[in-house]
């Protein structure tokens, strides 16, 4: 049952840190829930990781895990040859 609760609470945790990561840079993210969660997850543990080696203490702060995260989508967007404000999904057809 602690594992259990455990996972709900990682994912929960994950959700809220990549929700706002996204929210932290100007444009849209063509990305789903599973994938704002592990952006979360993933900048929770590089946040981790960075107090861990700067600052000798466990675990990170919500702003340094916002901050990891929103670093990371700000990659994925550079790697699919983006900017900033732009997502890098190429040539973008119109709906009519």
């Amino acid at each position: 049952m602690a594992l259990l609760t455990y996972l709900i609470f990682l994912a929960l945790s994950g959700l809220i840190v990549g929700a706002l990561a996204r929210l932290a840079l100007p444009g849209p993210d063509p990305m789903g829930i599973g994938m704002t969660i592990l952006v979360g997850i993933g900048g929770s543990f590089v946040g981790g990781l960075v107090t861990a080696l700067l600052f000798r203490r466990g675990g990170a702060g919500i702003v340094v895990s916002v901050a990891c995260a929103t670093l990371i989508v700000y990659l994925m967007r550079r790697s699919r040859g983006g900017s900033l404000t732009d997502p890098g999904l190429g040539p973008r057809r119109r709906r009519f």
